[in-house]
């Protein structure tokens, strides 16, 4: 009976949502086509776009009290104030006035309960250059830009916690 008691415990709080600091910078990854296996990193053109690109230029991140920080480039990751439902995500040299709310819910990244979205975990991607790169944006409904290659209902993650 103990033993069933800590597997439900570890799972509930594996399943929590935590605004707590990870012990060590982290790559952040895609786990669907077309980002299966492409990770967090900034645009080689542009710095302050977030993409998903290939691992071998990745970027490692630290997580926690709120926000993510880029531990290559001390960018903060952050959420603009679009009236679509994607939201750009900005690659910023400050959290701003206040970081927008990241957390972990196990594995996955996503936005807290007491950000101003409420808790979300689905991201928008859509094509960028004539690279392997897929811009990232909030998405916090199901409208997508006209004119773009893009893939809704993604998920961001930390490698495996295993």
């Amino acid at each position: 009976m103990r033993s069933c008691i800590s597997k439900f415990l570890a799972f509930a709080l594996a399943a929590t949502p935590s605004a707590g600091v990870l012990a060590k910078p982290e790559q952040i990854r895609g786990v669907s086509s077309p980002i299966f296996h492409y990770y967090l990193q900034a645009y080689p053109q542009d710095p302050t776009i977030p993409v998903m690109g290939p691992e071998g230029t990745s970027e490692y991140f630290n997580i926690g009290s709120g926000a993510i920080q880029s531990a290559n480039s001390s960018a903060y990751l952050t959420v603009g104030a679009d009236t679509t439902s994607y939201k750009t995500l900005t690659l910023s040299a400050s959290a701003g006035t206040a970081a927008p709310g990241w957390a972990l819910e196990g594995d996955t990244i996503i936005t807290g309960t007491s950000s101003a979205w409420g808790r979300q975990l689905n991201f928008l991607v859509c094509k960028v250059g004539s690279g392997d790169y897929w811009q990232v944006y909030l998405q916090t409904g199901s409208d997508v830009p006209s004119g773009k290659t893009c893939s809704n209902y993604q998920s961001l993650h930390l490698p495996c916690l295993c």
